[in-house]
């Protein structure tokens, strides 16, 4: 393994280092950056010219400016990197610092849903092949991957921020929206449910009539203003959780780590109150953290002493259920500083943002406020993104878990009398993972590129940004340094890919033969 690592890593140095030569060559080779000085009847034009030639080197050839800026990179295993400096002067190892964190902030969470999205619904659809819900998100899935993502953020400032802020004046929904909205929660859990004509209209009639009523009843008290969700709401969600993990990790019929998940939603009810009062008292990263390791501590405990064997499996089943029911007291807490984020006078009771980063009218002074400024304006973004990208997951999962359901040990899994759920789980959907893991990997590498079209529409500067300036503005460096932050995270998200078949395929044989 240790050699394989080290062949490959040598591999894939020598791409970078060669992809970043020829890139650094015909950038050099393709614009000049004094074009514009040289057109300029400014009377210190000779003198700007001398200054920018003398800080950029453009008086050595690119070849050898080339290994000088190389030179500076390799200060990277001394702790202190040099990129250069941008055209206007300043760092480029500053610009980067500034500008990863923003294309983090705005392209992870998308990257993560709509992984989470796609796969499941992938899924879903190629176990119900040809029915209703495959059709549909078969038309769902085709119609996001056409649209161009600039036109999705139009209409969703149109729709959810400009249309939603001015609803928020008069938070009443009307019959008819109430209506059609209950019509299509309906159709969609019918459709995802399906069997039987009897058990399509069952579900039809039932999840339509509870969302029709539900949404009458945020509108009835004001809910839109004040949200919450409340012990008794948390507790049943975290009940459904606890079922929901069960069924997907071990099975129902796991009575142990059933019981142990149940446990963990009577204690995530118990510490309801208690954890409000550390959120309002010690506001900040850490009681969050702090919350989740101890969430984690009491599932381990409580694994532990309902198993007597397979205490593995049954510890993971609980620790998920734990984490995902924290995360709705976390959920809860926000949703309960709405209200007092959109009184504050930098809001004024217009909460989405349809540009930038933050509000910088509202201070820093309150850290749930802020929090919740930094998610509201993440929402269109990451929305926007989530639904273009989400749409290759449910095709490409969707084919490749068809393709593996028709293999010979699928069918011999089957004969052997085990349940659809371990056949499904523990067979078919391991071995899918095995093709998806490329593309994973992958995009988790291009998150930190940016998106450059989403970054200038809803007006965030982050590594697309700066790869746009930097490629109009000729500025070689900076073009340089976002490259090469890149294409280092590229080549070794293809070593992880390769790390990972070995884990999710115990055939491959990482690092054996020549």
């Amino acid at each position: 393994m240790l050699a394989f690592i080290l062949r490959r890593l040598g591999i894939l140095t020598v791409i970078l280092f060669g992809s970043s030569f020829i890139l650094y060559n015909l950038a050099a080779l393709s614009g000049d950056p004094l074009a514009d000085l040289k057109l300029s009847s400014d009377p210190n034009r000779d003198f700007l010219i001398a200054s920018l030639t003398r800080e950029l080197q453009l008086d050595v050839p690119p070849p050898a400016r080339y290994f000088l800026w190389i030179k500076g990179i390799f200060g990277i295993f001394l702790g202190h990197p040099n990129f250069g400096k941008a055209r206007d002067g300043s760092l480029v190892s500053h610009s980067l610092a500034l500008a990863i964190p923003v294309t983090i902030r705005l392209v992870l969470t998308a990257t993560i849903l709509a992984i989470i999205m796609g796969i499941a619904i992938g899924i879903i659809t190629a176990l119900r092949q040809y029915s209703r819900f495959d059709y549909a998100m078969t038309f769902v899935s085709f119609l996001m991957f056409s649209l161009p993502v600039f036109w999705v953020a139009v209409l969703l400032k149109a729709y959810l921020a400009i249309s939603f802020n001015n609803f928020l004046k008069n938070p009443i929904v009307p019959i008819g929206w109430i209506i059609g909205l209950g019509l299509a929660t309906a159709v969609f859990w019918a459709s995802l449910i399906g069997g039987t004509r009897r058990t399509f209209w069952i579900a039809f009639g039932a999840s339509g009539i509870f969302a029709a009523a539900l949404v009458a009843t945020f509108s009835a008290t004001g809910w839109f203003l004040n949200p919450s969700l409340g012990p008794l709401v948390i507790f049943a969600l975290s009940i459904g959780i606890a079922y929901g993990v069960t069924q997907l990790s071990v099975g129902l019929t796991n009575r142990a780590a059933l019981k142990s998940s149940l446990t963990m939603s009577a204690l995530t009810l118990l510490s309801y109150y208690p954890a409000n009062w550390v959120f309002s008292h010690h506001p900040g990263t850490f009681p969050i953290l702090a919350m989740a390791i101890l969430a984690i501590v009491f599932a381990v405990v409580s694994g532990l002493a309902f198993s007597k064997i397979d205490r593995l499996p049954i510890i993971r089943t609980t620790v998920l259920t734990a984490l995902l029911s924290a995360g709705l007291l976390l959920v809860d807490k926000f949703m309960r500083t709405w209200q007092p984020y959109m009184q504050t006078d930098a809001i004024n009771y217009r909460p989405v943002p349809t540009v930038g980063q933050r509000s910088d009218l509202l201070g820093n002074d309150n850290w749930w406020l802020s929090s919740l400024d930094i998610i509201t304006h993440l929402v269109l973004p990451t929305l926007a993104l989530t639904l273009i990208s989400f749409a290759g997951y449910i095709r490409f999962s969707r084919g490749t878990l068809l393709d593996v359901l028709n293999q010979d040990y699928i069918r011999t899994a089957r004969a052997k009398g085990l349940s659809e759920r371990t056949v499904i789980m523990r067979h078919a959907f391991r071995n899918t993972m095995i093709p998806l893991t490329t593309i994973i990997v992958v995009d988790f590498a291009g998150i930190i590129g940016g998106a450059l079209i989403t970054e200038n529409v809803f007006g965030w500067s982050g590594m697309g940004t700066l790869f746009r300036n930097a490629l109009f503005g000729f500025d070689l460096n900076l073009l340089m340094g976002v490259f090469f932050v890149t294409a280092s995270l590229s080549v070794l998200a293809n070593l992880i890919a390769d790390l990972l078949y070995s884990v999710l395929d115990p055939r491959i044989r990482v690092g054996s033969g020549g």
